[in-house]
């Protein structure tokens, strides 16, 4: 990772830019406005072409990249799978607060 990479990445810095984070999610800006598209990505603000995302936006872009390789999937099939494992991580959730509940 390069020191302007690095740099991006701080934590001090909570915003990517369109471009910064299609760098470090070795994904093309295309790329990252179809998931934007799709409902997978969310701008945190600003106008089409001057978009500014959150870090957890990292973490989404990277998993559909790996996803797309791994599956070779089109943006549309990476934002269904996406929404698949974000709704069994929220029911695990729920599962283990429930479970918190039951008496011992």
């Amino acid at each position: 990772m390069t020191s302007e990479r690095h740099e991006a990445a701080s934590p001090d810095d909570d915003r990517l830019r369109l471009s910064e984070l299609a760098d470090l999610a070795d994904l093309s800006e295309a790329e990252l406005i179809a998931l934007v598209d799709c409902g997978v990505l969310a701008p945190a603000e600003g106008l089409p072409g001057q978009w500014v995302f959150g870090l957890r936006s990292l973490t989404v872009a990277r998993t559909a990249r790996r996803l797309r390789e791994d599956f070779e999937l089109e943006p549309h099939g990476v934002a269904l799978l996406l929404g698949f494992m974000d709704r069994i991580r929220r029911l695990e959730e729920e599962l283990r607060e429930l479970q918190a509940r039951l008496p011992r």
